[in-house]
């Protein structure tokens, strides 16, 4: 696995049960902060494998980015984590998560 790929997958699985981060935060807090669409790749591969809480990740306005049984999925599973939507979004201010800067050793 690439480092940024290494550290996402990390970042990811350190969200806590009824927080979540954007596509963007993540990417961001593993040394790309241009590279959301890479976090949604690294999401949509590796999820299953390395047992991700994919559905803590949001799009950059709170709101879940996928459609259709998936995106309702991942709603009634954040919603089971507490989380609570209005108008379709999530409270960034209130349920983002922020965790440590990463250091390079």
């Amino acid at each position: 696995m690439k480092p940024f790929t290494e550290r996402a997958v990390s970042i990811i699985k350190s969200i806590p049960h009824g927080r979540v981060m954007t596509y963007g935060q993540v990417a961001a807090h593993a040394g790309s902060p241009r590279g959301a669409r890479q976090v949604v790749r690294i999401l949509h591969s590796m999820s299953t494998k390395h047992g991700l809480p994919w559905h803590r990740v949001l799009n950059a306005k709170g709101q879940i980015s996928l459609g259709g049984k998936e995106g309702q999925h991942q709603m009634d599973a954040l919603r089971q984590e507490g989380i609570l939507f209005q108008n379709g979004l999530v409270n960034l201010d209130h349920y983002r998560y922020e965790p440590l800067p990463f250091e390079e050793e």
